[in-house]
């Protein structure tokens, strides 16, 4: 499925279009593809209907899109309850795919597409591309892994659909992908933000630079602002931020356009919800809370009202791009990812925007949670710059009391920071690992 961008520089690339509908006419097409799904899960689903019919509630019963709300909710634990195919509305000889999670924590969450699915996801990963300004003879260096994860092949496809030349280079051996970047021509990569932090080191260590890249699209972890600066500064290139969930589809649910202001959803095949997190009461556009998905046009594996555990907010004023489909504010957090301190909430991307103010730090850091004489602590460790190590104890302790004071400010609450020395915490080639949990060892 290749599609072709017209001749003129940055011209419209005809996939974009459902981006760009009225709103009545898209809101039409999302009544029409939510009762086909919610009937769709109701005949074919067990633990759907079981849920409907507790609530008293069948198909006919979303007669408008506000109808939604009355559906129950999807949850992670379903898909882990349900393992492996229990909630697949789609019989095996139709079901092309299968994609997994790790599995780390229990049984891993998989998920099922039919062809009629990975059109879709190529389709609205070929639209992410779009909005990120990349088109045909772009070459697209994408270092998401493949495999079970769905990062590596989801971009994969949207990038050839989309023309480009794409190179499969999946995750790790940095040296080879730093060569890769200088003598392929690339010009846009695909990783976690984490990993291309590590990709900047290293190439300072090498001393070279990016070569033609001028576009990076990085997900698969939240990352705040501070990060992003720091990349765009480091490379010169324009970082944008992707959103998506192997539950949903894997990449490609969401995207920031040249605005770098908010995440557009996919909504002709991903509804929105923002909900209150204790509640599960709707919330108005612009009110913060916990984003809920409903897939509008899965066949394997349908998602209703699929609780994301991510916290933003819908932006309620226009987007400047044009662009009809909603945009939520950027991911910084999830519910799941906070811990609490003396009775502080604290999420490790604050700690991140704290850390990443103080001049002198490098974006790599560690969060230690310790349990002493029954009182939980926090200590966040540090790695300064070769230059700030090596400088005096009066300095070094001048940054300790500097970085406690900016996460103080931001976090509301006094920790112990610890400074170390370049190349002392652990590099990710994935998702990093932020926290470090000890209070049950």
């Amino acid at each position: 499925m290749k599609t072709q961008w017209n001749d003129a520089p940055g011209g419209f690339h005809p996939a974009s279009a459902p981006d760009f509908l009225p709103r009545r006419e898209l809101e039409r097409l999302q009544l029409g593809r939510l009762q086909s799904v919610v009937a769709r899960a109701f005949e074919r689903v067990p633990l759907f209907r079981r849920r409907m019919e507790e609530k008293g509630l069948r198909p006919d019963a979303v007669k408008a899109l506000p109808d939604l709300a009355k559906l129950p909710f999807t949850v992670k634990t379903d898909l882990r309850d349900t393992y492996p195919f229990g909630l697949f509305a789609s019989p095996m000889e139709e079901i092309v795919r299968l994609h997994a999670s790790s599995g780390t924590t229990g049984k891993p969450i998989v998920v099922a597409y039919t062809d009629a699915d990975l059109q879709v996801w190529t389709s609205v990963m070929v639209r992410t591309f779009a909005a990120c300004g990349l088109h045909k003879g772009d070459v697209i260096q994408n270092a998401y892994g493949y495999g079970l994860f769905t990062g590596g092949l989801g971009a994969h496809y949207g990038g050839e659909a989309l023309g480009a030349t794409v190179i499969p280079i999946s995750g790790g051996n940095t040296e080879r992908q730093l060569m890769v970047l200088q003598d392929f021509n690339v010009t846009a990569i695909c990783c976690t933000p984490s990993y291309m932090v590590h990709l900047i080191e290293r190439a300072k260590d090498a001393k070279i630079g990016f070569g033609r890249l001028k576009v990076g699209v990085f997900g698969a972890e939240p990352w705040s602002e501070s990060m992003r600066h720091h990349i765009e500064q480091e490379t010169g290139i324009k970082a944008y931020d992707i959103y998506g969930l192997s539950e949903i589809i894997g990449p490609g649910v969401g995207i920031e356009c040249a605005q770098q202001d908010g995440l557009h959803l996919f909504e002709d095949h991903f509804y929105p919800e923002i909900i209150d997190p204790k509640t599960g009461a709707v919330l108005p556009d612009g009110a913060e809370g916990e984003l809920v998905l409903t897939t509008l046009s899965k066949q394997a594996m349908p998602m209703i009202r699929y609780r994301t555990r991510d916290i933003t907010a819908i932006h309620a004023e226009p987007c400047p791009c044009g662009r009809t489909i909603r945009r939520i504010r950027r991911i910084g957090r999830r519910s799941d990812d906070m811990f609490i301190i003396r009775g502080v909430n604290v999420f490790p991307s604050q700690v991140e925007t704290a850390l990443l103010q103080v001049e002198g730090t490098l974006p790599h850091y560690q969060i230690v949670l310790s349990r002493v004489k029954g009182l939980d602590e926090m200590e966040v460790q540090v790695e300064v710059t070769p230059e700030v190590f090596s400088d005096t104890i009066g300095s070094l302790e001048s940054l300790q009391r500097k970085l406690a004071d900016a996460i103080d400010h931001v976090v509301g609450i006094r920790v112990k920071v610890h400074l170390v020395a370049p190349r002392t915490i652990a590099r990710s080639e994935g998702k990093a690992k932020r926290v470090l949990d000890q209070r049950n060892i």
